[in-house]
């Protein structure tokens, strides 16, 4: 790709898109975590802490941005250490390059947030095939939003957890058996039920 002929998102970002990144870390592996993609010019996304994403984007200031549909893998993303030796995932539909440039860091109560503004360098779309919409799926995803945050000082711990049974609840009634063990990985991870 030219440099006159930038790349672009292969996916239609609106509002916030949970995606899939991975960035190359000190010891040559790929860091897989889960990433809040805000639509906008630029697209930006926001690290909480200081995480492996943080210090990886800090440290070179690339990553792979990946859309998947595997809710299991979203859970090991956001709440476990993945690392692998090539930074496209064969779960991914769809994937960008990107240069991440940080826009500023912050304090929010006591913990430091940096934003990014992720610029694409190359992408491709691997597969496109129908897919349903399954509640389950999506409460999934929630949770490991609502579980990522219960180390988090400016989250109170106590709504957290009740937003964690709430989801479970959405999992257990509109669930597959994919979401369904997601859910249950997630909790083997976290152990949210004896957090109050």
């Amino acid at each position: 790709m030219s440099e006159t002929d930038p790349a672009e998102w292969p996916v239609d970002l609106v509002g916030v898109t949970e995606s899939l990144v991975t960035t190359l870390g000190p010891n040559d592996l790929w860091n897989v975590a889960a990433l809040g993609v805000h639509a906008g010019e630029p697209v930006t996304a926001t690290t909480w802490g200081n995480t492996r994403t943080r210090r990886n984007f800090r440290g070179n200031g690339r990553g792979y941005v990946q859309f998947a549909y595997d809710p299991e893998l979203f859970v090991d993303a956001a709440l476990s250490i993945r690392e692998r030796s090539e930074p496209v995932l064969d779960e991914a539909d769809a994937w960008v390059e990107i240069a991440a440039e940080s826009m500023g860091v912050e304090d929010d109560e006591g913990t430091t947030t940096e934003q990014w503004a992720l610029r694409p360098v190359d992408s491709a779309v691997v597969e496109r095939h129908p897919r349903t919409t399954n509640r389950g799926y999506y409460a999934v995803i929630e949770a490991t939003v609502a579980a990522s945050r219960l180390d988090v000082d400016a989250y109170d711990t106590e709504t957290l957890v009740d937003r964690l049974t709430y989801f479970k609840g959405v999992v257990d009634s509109c669930g597959g058996p994919r979401e369904q063990a997601a859910f249950d990985r997630l909790s083997e991870l976290v152990g949210w039920r004896d957090v109050r």
